[in-house]
């Protein structure tokens, strides 16, 4: 198993009154391509958020790296490296794409080893991604993250641009890049990830190979069907 970036646990995450995360633990390691899976409401997005420090009423520990970013604040945690597709795709709508691209620009960060985040320019980019303006969440690259949270990255997007993002991720990964992705699009999964882990109702129900997830039936009728 590859070195852990991201390591979680006993994550749990609160909407006022009602606990959505229930001691959520996992982790990513460096290089790889994990999902998130679960139906709508499993608490994938939330997942996220806690993780960003994005919800004021969370407990647990995260570790980035082997630092403890528990108590860090949003952009603490971004400037260590950790980057946020959210599922809204924000940008700023009275700027260019552009703009907000070079909003998202942030120095190139080393591994503890010494080794590079990808580094992204405005060229890079839109060679990848030509159809860009249908895609602004592609800012986070420009940070030059080690890791990437996206959250439902296929989620309303054209076959052709699906294919297209899992071959940059895949390609991502060859780079070095660790992602973490929500999704419910099992086939997209597939493409692109090492191992799964699957939400429902706040709490992990199953982890294993994606491989395996996918070939799994029964699971997938009992924690992914609609």
């Amino acid at each position: 198993m590859s070195a852990a970036m991201l390591e979680v646990e006993n994550l749990k995450a609160w909407y006022g009154a009602a606990q959505i995360l229930f001691e959520l633990s996992f982790h990513v390691g460096r290089g790889e391509v994990v999902a998130l899976m679960g139906r709508n409401g499993a608490g994938k997005s939330t997942t996220f958020k806690a993780l960003m420090a994005l919800i004021p009423q969370r407990s647990g520990t995260v570790r980035f790296l082997g630092e403890n970013i528990s108590q860090l604040k949003p952009f603490e945690i971004a400037r260590r490296g950790l980057g946020f597709v959210p599922e809204d795709r924000r940008i700023f709508s009275d700027l260019t794409v552009a703009e907000n691209l070079d909003i998202g620009r942030q120095p190139i960060r080393y591994d503890p080893d010494g080794r590079p985040a990808p580094s992204w320019t405005l060229e890079k980019l839109f060679t990848i991604f030509p159809n860009l303006r249908e895609m602004p969440d592609r800012r986070t690259l420009m940070g030059n993250p080690l890791l990437v949270l996206l959250d439902e990255p296929s989620e309303g997007v054209a076959p052709v641009i699906v294919e297209q993002m899992a071959n940059t991720i895949i390609e991502l990964k060859k780079e070095g890049l660790s992602v973490l992705l929500s999704e419910q699009n099992i086939h997209f999964a597939e493409l692109v990830c090492d191992r799964a882990y699957v939400l429902e109702k706040g709490q992990l129900q199953w982890h294993g190979r994606m491989a395996e997830l996918a070939n799994d039936v029964a699971v997938q009728r009992r924690l992914l069907s609609v």
